[in-house]
């Protein structure tokens, strides 16, 4: 069986460098999940460790789909070298306030792209970030309700008990609005 490579894409190599960019980002993403997961997890806050374990699978998912998106378009994705992770945290509010940090620097990353898109005139591209513009926007929202939890209830006391019920129900509702979209709960 022969292989072969074509080499013809519409892909600018400034967007293809941009696209895999970003694949490093949802990589990162991914990964800052993971260990935030494994921290709570560790320190008995379990229903945040599930919500974050989840949301590792969502990052992964979603650095997945641009590697394909830049390889069906005849680019060349690549796999991100994820370096420098952070393993432990002050406190269980540093781990939102960090999460609601990270997210916003996405959508800071994904609006910028889409930027360079439109103005390359690679309306493909910038039209398949759309998904992520609305995706990010999502995030946001449910980043800064987890924040505000610790203003609202407080970590006195059984605090921090309530925001990790609170940050549980939370999951619950993301996995039901996913199964009414149609998605993999």
């Amino acid at each position: 069986m022969k292989t072969t490579i074509t080499t013809k894409t519409s892909l600018t190599p400034e967007v293809e460098s941009k696209l895999n960019k970003q694949v490093r980002m949802e990589g990162l993403s991914a990964f800052y999940y993971l260990s935030m997961a494994s921290w709570c997890e560790n320190r008995g806050y379990m229903n945040a460790a599930a919500f974050l374990y989840d949301h590792f699978e969502e990052e992964k998912m979603h650095m997945l789909k641009l590697i394909r998106y830049i390889n069906e378009a005849g680019g060349h994705a690549l796999a991100p070298e994820i370096t420098n992770l952070r393993y432990e945290y002050n406190s269980f509010r540093e781990v939102f306030d960090h999460i609601l940090e990270h997210e916003i620097a996405v959508s800071r990353a994904i609006n910028n792209l889409a930027d360079f898109c439109f103005q390359e005139k690679d309306f493909a591209t910038f039209q398949f970030l759309q998904w992520y513009i609305n995706e990010q926007r999502e995030e946001e929202a449910v980043a800064r309700r987890l924040v505000e939890l610790f203003d609202i209830i407080g970590e006195e006391g059984q605090g921090i008990w309530m925001i990790d019920q609170e940050i549980g129900k939370i999951l619950e509702q993301i996995k039901a609005e996913r199964a009414a979209e149609g998605e993999e709960a």
